[in-house]
């Protein structure tokens, strides 16, 4: 049986399962990334939709559409980012997930940073 990756946001009220390891690992520099989660970028890897399960707490769970296409969904107790997802085109069938709230331990056979072009101007990337 395959690895089940266990994740929850600060406070625990939402807790999920991830019935496979994430996929295209990115840190993404770009301005909504950055300020939903107050940091330099925000990493994240993708499974599909049916792979991910929530535990407990999905009533706690709150969606923001960032964009036509860009769904975000976070913690409304602790406002713990947790997921975005596309709502249509390529893609849509995945989710991708905050690796910051996994609490199983996971590393990423390969990463990258993406859109760097709208970096924080105070974030030096060495590459």
């Amino acid at each position: 049986m395959a690895n089940i990756y266990r994740g929850s946001c600060l406070c625990a009220a939402v807790k999920y399962e991830l019935r496979s390891a994430p996929q295209a690992v990115s840190h993404c520099h770009c301005s909504q990334c950055r300020k939903g989660h107050g940091a330099a970028f925000a990493s994240y890897g993708s499974v599909p939709r049916d792979a991910l399960r929530i535990a407990d707490g999905v009533e706690c769970i709150k969606a923001y559409a960032s964009s036509e296409t860009v769904v975000r969904q976070f913690c409304s107790h602790c406002g713990s980012t947790l997921f975005w997802s596309r709502t249509q085109g390529a893609f849509a069938d995945w989710i991708c997930v905050a690796l910051g709230t996994l609490d199983t331990p996971f590393t990423p056979h390969k990463h990258k940073h993406v859109h760097l072009d709208a970096k924080a101007p105070w974030f030096e990337h060495a590459d």
